[in-house]
């Protein structure tokens, strides 16, 4: 099975090549991540997620197929396992139109449009995270439509998509809706959605997800995240929700020193929740530095750390009550191959 996977890959990757090559533009990237990292739970070593651990590996293809189509495709090479296919391990997949300037149509594997800062960032660039981040799938089949203001400020995407949680009822046909705003006003940025997820055919669970980023000058960022669920029938404000919050210094330009919080909590006595489980009530504190020593920040250092109190609904959660973490790592993203007609 493995086999035939790189076979499809390396003849998808051929396909896409001489697409490019008789129309604009091909970017090709790797970008790869190793760490050294130790977990303790309630003192005790948990040897199974300590030593030295390969990341991530994966591969990133780009371009312009003519003037209103382009295309992206990335696929994480370390995502195998022995059933898994793929397709499982292509994080995106899709095709971008653009009949005007303003509307961006897109098809093809996505990410869920859900709000938030830490949600929105790349894996490879986040550490230790909330609860929720740890368990939500973000890869979905779907559509969506862009549409950009004339101010070049905002724009807003409607998205329809597979449900997330399509994996917890084999053979269902499960569907999410999703609308997201994107701002940029001097130095406010957002990135709030409204979402409606089947957690099972016919039964929806929302999210109202309120990502906010302030940055105040060229050296202080604080981005704050806020993340409202509510199954079909409840609304329960603050009852099942998440909050995330990030505050980075950068001294120079090569440094970046950073401090993180989260809060997750679920107690609805409802199991509509597949990501923060009920009667859980975690919160995690840390921080990190970041060091670049090349002028493009292709290749990065770091160090960081994080403890978590408090209790876990779900029993194989990744974050546990008096977890202490740490992990030190190098990062690095080669730009291969770059096609022009």
């Amino acid at each position: 099975m493995k086999q035939f996977g790189f076979s499809l890959f390396f003849l998808l990757l051929f396909c896409v090549t001489t697409l490019a090559q008789e129309n604009k533009v091909l970017n090709l990237q790797v970008e790869a991540r190793g760490d050294y990292q130790r977990e303790y739970v309630d003192g005790e070593a948990m040897k199974d997620n300590s030593g030295f651990k390969g990341k991530y590996f994966t591969v990133n293809v780009s371009g312009d197929i003519s003037e209103k189509f382009s295309y992206k495709f990335s696929h994480r090479l370390n995502k195998y396992s022995s059933n898994s296919s793929f397709f499982d391990a292509t994080d995106v997949l899709y095709v971008d139109y653009k009949p005007t300037d303003a509307i961006t149509l897109s098809a093809g594997k996505q990410v869920v449009l859900i709000g938030g800062y830490e949600y929105d960032r790349a894996p490879i660039d986040l550490y230790f995270c909330s609860e929720y981040w740890h368990n939500v799938p973000c890869y979905m089949w779907g559509g969506s439509v862009e549409y950009k203001l004339p101010n070049e400020k905002d724009k807003f995407l409607f998205q329809f998509c597979e449900s997330p949680f399509r994996s917890y009822h084999p053979n269902s046909d499960m569907y999410s809706y999703n609308l997201a705003w994107y701002g940029t006003h001097g130095f406010y940025n957002a990135i709030w959605s409204l979402n409606m997820l089947e957690y099972a055919e016919g039964k929806y669970i929302s999210y109202l997800a309120l990502g906010n980023e302030f940055c105040f000058n060229d050296k202080v960022k604080l981005q704050l995240d806020f993340m409202n669920r509510a199954s079909s029938g409840h609304s329960y404000f603050f009852k099942n929700c998440s909050f995330v919050g990030e505050l980075s210094y950068r001294p120079i330009e090569q440094l970046n020193i950073f401090a993180k919080a989260s809060y997750d909590v679920n107690h609805t006595n409802t199991a509509s929740d597949y990501c923060v489980m009920d009667n859980t009530e975690l919160t995690s504190v840390g921080g990190g530095i970041e060091y670049f020593p090349l002028p493009n920040h292709d290749f990065r250092l770091h160090a960081n750390g994080s403890y978590t109190w408090g209790k876990n609904g779900n029993p194989d959660g990744v974050l546990q009550n008096k977890q202490t973490y740490i992990d030190f790592g190098m990062t690095w993203k080669m730009d291969i191959w770059s096609l022009k007609r």
